[in-house]
């Protein structure tokens, strides 16, 4: 892993992009590695765009600020490609990941030409899947983790489990259908030649 990674995320009010991008630093942070998660804060409301960020180093993070120049794009709500200029600042070499039900071939043509690297997952056919629920951050998350190599599979899905563990203490069933959501993901996700 280079010095460090910088993921921008953006997603819709209440489909989980922040919560996804902090349980990211959440599991990371278990590896040892520095790290933050946090959201830009505006006038959130349900389905408004939101942005989250997420910065993981070998070393101390000494930059405390928005990420303006990210290494890889998330983008939880497809929709947003046509509002925000999720490319923006993009680093040449990065990558953008973008929930959709299109052909990677569709979703370029809406990038306006982007020909840097692009992940796809149909992360509503995943969620409504294992959880039963429209929830695309978890698959995001995943995909997200893989993508970006911050740790290793196996002990992604351990740190995921322990959380969901932690946070779902109370709703237990709840568990095995996030944790086979993660795995899909995972699967789903082909990284190929870099």
């Amino acid at each position: 892993m280079k010095n460090m990674i910088e993921i921008r995320w953006h997603g819709r009010g209440g489909q989980g992009a922040k919560t996804a991008a902090l349980l990211l630093t959440d599991v990371v942070f278990q590896t040892g590695k520095y790290v933050q998660g946090f959201p830009e804060y505006g006038p959130e409301r349900m389905g408004a765009p939101i942005t989250a960020y997420n910065r993981i180093s070998d070393k101390e993070i000494r930059v405390h600020s928005n990420i303006y120049e990210p290494d890889y794009v998330v983008v939880v709500d497809s929709s947003l490609i046509h509002v925000v200029d999720v490319l923006a600042g993009l680093k040449k070499g990065g990558a953008i990941i973008v929930n959709t039900e299109e052909s990677e071939e569709e979703v370029r043509k809406h990038l306006g030409g982007y020909q840097g690297r692009l992940y796809t997952i149909d992360a509503k056919k995943i969620s409504l899947e294992t959880l039963g629920r429209y929830f695309p951050n978890t698959p995001m998350l995943a995909a997200t983790a893989k993508i970006t190599g911050v740790m290793r599979e196996e002990e992604f899905l351990s740190a995921m489990e322990e959380s969901f563990r932690h946070k779902f203490a109370k709703k237990p069933e709840v568990i095995e259908g996030n944790m086979a959501a993660l795995r899909m993901s995972l699967e789903a996700i082909q990284l190929g030649e870099e």
